[in-house]
């Protein structure tokens, strides 16, 4: 698989996150992260169902 990723790798790369942002800013990072994710499947959830009424229409 290409874009498999090993414990390890994923190990260093939250060690270099750690370490450019700091303990204190890593949640801060999270919340937005998850806020964004969030957003864009309402917003495709939104347009799948608008989609769906067109179709039907």
């Amino acid at each position: 698989m290409i874009l498999a990723i090993s414990p390890v790798q994923i190990l260093v790369i939250a060690l270099v996150i750690l370490l450019l942002f700091g303990g204190r800013k890593i949640p801060e990072l999270m919340k937005g992260l998850g806020t964004g994710i969030k957003e864009f499947k309402n917003a495709t959830k939104e347009e799948e169902e608008k989609s769906e009424e067109e179709k039907k229409d």
